[in-house]
């Protein structure tokens, strides 16, 4: 009988939907604080507020922001 090994593919964020911060942060060369800042003064895409406790962000904006985060405008 032959084993398989089986390696983990490495994680991607999605193309389309939406992401928590807790999903998305291993992408982000940034920390959470860091973050918030970019975000307050329009560096980083701006969240969407589901509830009190649920924000999340446009998988959309998140790979515009990767692709460039240091000449990324917000739209909003």
């Amino acid at each position: 009988m032959s084993h398989k090994v089986l390696t983990p593919k490495p994680e991607q964020l999605p193309l389309d939907g939406m992401s928590r911060f807790s999903q998305l942060k291993k992408f982000l060369p940034v920390s959470r604080e860091k973050w918030r800042q970019l975000v307050r003064d329009g560096k980083a895409p701006r969240p969407i507020k589901l509830g009190i406790r649920c924000t999340m962000w446009r998988n959309a904006d998140l790979h515009q922001f990767l692709a460039d985060p240091v000449g990324y405008k917000s739209n909003g």
